[in-house]
């Protein structure tokens, strides 16, 4: 503690020392002491040597003290400044010395802005904790603003103001009440996307109701497991989900309320009809007994399934405000924008991101029922989009499009999301005249939260390789053939080097509500995403199961998910790489890569699963490509191909039913399946016989 409160005072010190017209040797002399009192800080390259031999070239310190001083500084503390100071010390050591290092954006510019953002962030969530804001109080705020503006509009159906969506979601609050639901309970939302999915959980939220947010993708047994896992007290649903509730009726509790949204039939469905009930329910505003927390649950948000069965991440107010917050405001979006949202409002992308931009930033938010790529740049013309979202394949999906002239008619400036591949970034933003992309990284539930603050391409963020201590966030080893975290001598985990994999975990820090992890509802499932003594003894951290690397400058490249990289051939294989490489070469086409076990052989062999949706598909020409642009052990040992492959609702491969499914005809109907064979140099078909003879030895894989 001590050390600590020497180094904030020299901070301090330096601070004014960065900010005012003094000298060079005060200037030099105070940075040095600070990269003492930081030895996180220090950066070792072949090119650069350490920090501290940079720190004693006067010449270098020349240049950025010049800079430092004609700087017009906002509102940072002395810490913040000497902070950036460094950076800058080493922005100009990069500048003689490695200028083909140097990021397109200057420090001056890029960590500034980076450092204010993360301040204001802060001061924006302390504020909202002390004068108990919270999702309701910071929406009514906007309404008061403006009542009469556009919030939300459904493509091809109404548009909504402020105040529309006020006085629905408080016909809906009064409602809650007046049927006895308390603080606490928990209410389920079946629902397509449209504008009143989000005013019911809204309504919930004006009277301390919880939401869960359920998939509308999802059917039997996946669904009933979502509803249950809730512990939900009633359930809204669309009149159109009618049939696929009556076969899982028996399978949930037995007390719970269902109230149907629509058009409904008893005949189908018995439940109660929320349409006339809400017309003539009360649109005032809603009188509370209680105050709502900044740090209170607002909703569920349910994992996408990719591994197995949906978990219920538990999201706060003051977390859906973090998400929408530093979206907005670092990548320049305004209240002006008309943000364009295809995305499912059950996940946190389209219901946090997305909606958020309206309920928080007073947006309006253009949403529609379903993701098309043939419609979407007609959409963003039609209501005026100026921003867009993607997730996963979409921004594939829109360059698989045939050309047409409203590739470039619209006046999208920024697209944000995450998934665009490097692959494809330049063609996307080139074809599309998109100027902006913000993409970002970070799971619904998790605290390891990172963004890419100037349009690097294929980076999912960026990480100050200067003082890591202001947003502890890092990649640390992992055992690539296990998955389990490396640790040294004294337990502790290890950080990563520039160019080197590892997991991304985030710090978890009690009480402060930009570190807190808040898990799922399932405690269990808690337990195993969290890990200890990651940093230094008894401390805990997030573990995000995601593989990145870094460059030097601290920007960070998704490589792979811990649980898809699969090793062959006594080598590990990258499932994400090996499908890019597909997709481009088959224009853009699905592509799910996984690892099979084969009978004999050591590892897992590489199979993928792709769509050929006209049976067009030339596979000598593809062994042919994949023998120049893949390692012979990252070649797909086994192909299945078939007419589509199986996502999930944000858009991402689901693979642990392919994975049990393996290369065995008899589990597999409808798709065709080939293996490589290596002696003839051409994939051939897998019929019983064959399967029998791989499965035996007979046929070597």
């Amino acid at each position: 503690m001590q050390t600590h409160r020497v180094a904030h005072k020299l901070a301090l010190a330096a601070g004014q020392a960065c900010s005012s017209v003094g000298s060079l040797n005060e200037y030099q002399h105070t940075l040095k002491q600070i990269y003492h009192f930081f030895p996180n800080s220090a950066v070792q390259t072949e090119k650069l040597g350490s920090l501290e031999s940079i720190l004693n070239d006067e010449n270098i310190c020349w240049l950025s003290f010049r800079e430092a001083t004609s700087f017009r500084w906002p509102a940072l503390d002395g810490a913040v400044r000497a902070i950036y100071c460094v950076y800058q010390v080493l922005y100009m050591a990069l500048v003689h010395h490695a200028p083909s290092k140097v990021p397109a954006v200057r420090p001056m510019d890029f960590l500034a802005r980076a450092l204010l953002l993360l301040i204001k962030t802060k001061h924006a969530m302390k504020y909202n904790l002390e004068n108990n804001e919270n999702i309701v109080s910071l929406f009514e705020k906007n309404v008061k603003k403006q009542p009469n503006k556009t919030a939300l509009i459904l493509v091809d159906g109404r548009e909504w103001t402020f105040r529309e969506v006020d006085e629905y979601s408080n016909a809906f609050a009064h409602y809650l009440d007046s049927q006895g639901f308390q603080r606490g309970d928990v209410v389920a939302i079946y629902m397509e996307n449209r504008p009143e999915f989000a005013c019911y959980w809204l309504g919930m939220a004006k009277v301390g109701v919880v939401g869960a947010l359920i998939n509308f993708n999802l059917r039997a047994d996946s669904l009933a497991h979502c509803i249950s896992l809730s512990e939900a007290k009633g359930l809204v649903f669309s009149a159109n989900f009618s049939s696929v509730l009556k076969d899982i009726r028996h399978q949930l509790p037995a007390g719970i309320k269902f109230y149907c949204h629509g058009d409904y039939d008893a005949a189908i469905f018995d439940a109660i009809h929320l349409d006339p009930i809400l017309s003539h329910s009360s649109t005032l505003d809603v009188h509370r007994s209680h105050v709502i927390k900044f740090s209170d649950t607002l909703f569920y948000i349910y994992t996408s399934g990719t591994t197995g069965m949906p978990k219920a991440a538990i999201i706060k107010h003051s977390r859906f405000f973090f998400m929408t917050y530093t979206v907005h405001t670092f990548f320049n979006m305004t209240s002006d924008d008309i943000v364009y949202d295809t995305l499912p409002l059950y996940h946190s992308a389209g219901g946090i991101l997305g909606i958020g931009q309206s309920f928080m930033m007073g947006c309006t938010v253009v949403i529609r029922k379903k993701f098309s790529a043939s419609k979407f740049w007609n959409d963003c013309i039609t209501y005026n989009c100026t921003v867009m979202q993607y997730i996963g394949e979409i921004c594939r999906y829109l360059l698989v499009q045939p050309p047409k002239p409203t590739d470039r008619q619209h006046r999208v400036w920024c697209a944000f999301g995450n998934g665009l591949r490097a692959q494809i970034w330049p063609q996307f933003t080139q074809r599309f005249s998109i100027k902006w992309v913000g993409e970002f990284y970070g799971a619904t539930e998790g605290n390891a939260n990172i963004l890419n603050p100037d349009n690097k391409v294929g980076a999912v963020g960026f990480l100050t390789q200067i003082a890591p201590f202001l947003y502890p966030v890092t990649l640390i080893r992992v055992n690539e053939d296990t998955g389990e975290l490396i640790r040294d001598k004294n337990g502790l985990c290890v950080r990563c080097k520039p160019g080197e994999p590892g997991e991304l975990v985030g710090k978890i820090i009690k009480g402060d509500l930009l570190r807190e992890f808040d898990g799922y509802v399932n405690k269990e499932a808690t337990k195993k995403k969290v890990a200890r003594n990651v940093f230094s003894k008894g401390d805990h951290a997030f573990l995000t199961g995601d593989i990145l690397v870094t460059d030097e400058l601290g920007y960070l490249f998704f490589k792979d998910r811990t649980g898809d990289t699969f090793r062959w051939r006594g080598e590990n294989v990258s499932a994400a790489e090996v499908e890019a490489t597909i997709s481009n070469i088959l224009k853009l086409n699905d592509a799910a890569v996984y690892g099979v076990e084969v009978p004999g052989a050591e590892g897992k062999a590489g199979m993928a699963a792709i769509v050929d949706e006209h049976g067009t598909l030339d596979l000598k020409k593809l062994y042919n490509d994949l023998q120049q642009s893949l390692p012979s052990y990252a070649r797909p040992v086994f192909l299945r191909i078939g007419q589509e492959v199986d996502v999930t609702g944000t858009f991402k491969l689901r693979k642990t039913d392919y994975k049990k499914d393996g290369f065995d005809p008899s589990k597999i109907k409808k798709d065709r399946l080939y293996y490589l064979d290596t002696k003839l140099g051409e994939y051939r078909e897998i019929k019983m016989e064959i399967f029998s003879d791989i499965q035996n030895g007979k046929i070597r894989i």
